[in-house]
């Protein structure tokens, strides 16, 4: 009696699946990890964190956009904010890198788009930052700007992405629910030969770990062998890297943002970071050649932030010790794991350059596949 009555919960699930409204991978019942998530499980559950997004859809050819991650909403160059950064595969254009992992700080917004609008992504991000009140004496500004090439959909030569873009995102980022799928830079990407696209979540740990929160937000557009809470789903569904029919080549690249309020320095946020590349791991992500993957990390952490001017010569602040950062590393890992897969789980099907389509994540059979592997709760 119990099996009909299980698959009579999967159709539900299929019909849901194939409806207008893609859902998140935990709205089908598949959960990640064991922490529970933030109220929103994205990366705006670190209190201070928004996001904003600039999507640009014309034409046949344009399929690109903007996302901006604020680490707090005062201003951030005259509060910085402890950073690093960490580069599983170097083919990428991050901007801003070396200055973060040399003096171990964040003073801008993070921005993410496509590979060749990091120029006009930069030359706004500093306009942003001279405009803002307090402002008015800066002279040198390290503007962070990542990337992800989205030219198999769009027409990226074209460059259409402005300034005006780039700073709408950031102007009118906020906490909350974040959009996902096709939005902002996000709005061109493949992903394992399917729609890629933005991703979030987040992690809360337990109050005897301190009861901080770990939140992760991805810009996926890289390649590999899929698998979705170990099932092998990429390979059932014959679409992975070095397969006879997919046209999946594996390159590409995966930005990373992991964010915090956890009272954690440059060096361990470092080695947060590392631990975000095993969260792309486990979706079946290999680090291609050809793929940029960049992970960054802050704390918001109101204690640490770091004063652009003061008369003191020293900072006194509170860290955590080593010893404490295992369950950081845990929430980082499941946390990225379940951002690349809700954007994956978000992303629909579109067409774009030279008539290129990216078919969205066929729902109805990976809900079948992951309930035949008993990985889901219908």
């Amino acid at each position: 009696m119990k099996r009909p009555f299980i698959l009579l919960l999967m159709v539900g699930i299929t019909s849901l699946a194939m409806g207008q409204e893609r859902m998140r991978a935990r709205d089908y019942g598949l959960k990640v990890g064991v922490l529970p998530t933030g109220k929103y499980n994205a990366i705006t559950d670190v209190a201070g964190v928004a996001v904003g997004h600039t999507t640009l859809v014309k034409g046949k050819d344009v399929r690109t956009g903007v996302t901006a991650i604020l680490p707090h909403g005062g201003n951030i160059f005259q509060d910085k904010v402890p950073a690093a950064v960490y580069v599983g595969n170097g083919f990428g254009k991050l901007a801003g890198s070396t200055q973060v992992q040399e003096l171990g700080n964040l003073e801008t917004p993070i921005v993410l788009t496509n590979t060749l609008s990091v120029g006009t992504a930069l030359e706004a991000v500093v306009t942003y930052v001279l405009d803002q009140e307090g402002n008015e004496k800066v002279q040198s500004v390290n503007a962070v700007v990542g990337e992800t090439n989205d030219s198999y959909l769009n027409d990226i030569r074209s460059r259409p992405v402005t300034q005006k873009h780039v700073l709408a995102a950031i102007r009118q980022a906020k906490g909350g629910v974040v959009p996902e799928g096709n939005v902002g830079a996000g709005t061109g990407t493949v992903c394992f030969g399917f729609k890629g696209g933005i991703g979030t979540s987040s992690r809360l740990l337990p109050a005897e770990a301190g009861g901080y929160t770990v939140g992760v937000l991805v810009q996926t557009n890289f390649g590999g062998v899929l698998q979705i809470a170990g099932v092998p789903v990429g390979r059932e569904l014959g679409q992975f890297y070095m397969s006879e029919y997919a046209q999946d080549k594996a390159d590409g690249s995966c930005m990373i943002v992991v964010a915090t309020d956890a009272p954690v320095d440059a060096r361990n946020l470092e080695r947060m970071a590392k631990r975000a590349m095993m969260g792309l791991a486990r979706t079946g992500g290999i680090a291609s050649n050809g793929s940029g993957d960049y992970v960054i990390a802050f704390s918001s952490n109101a204690g640490l932030r770091i004063p652009y001017y003061s008369e003191e010569k020293t900072q006194t602040v509170r860290l955590l010790r080593n010893e404490e950062m295992s369950p950081l590393f845990m929430a980082t890992i499941e946390a990225t794991e379940e951002a690349i897969l809700n954007a994956l789980f978000k992303a629909e099907t579109m067409e774009g350059k030279e008539q290129h389509k990216a078919l969205a994540l066929p729902l109805d059979k990976v809900l079948n596949l992951l309930e035949k592997h008993h990985a889901i709760n219908p």
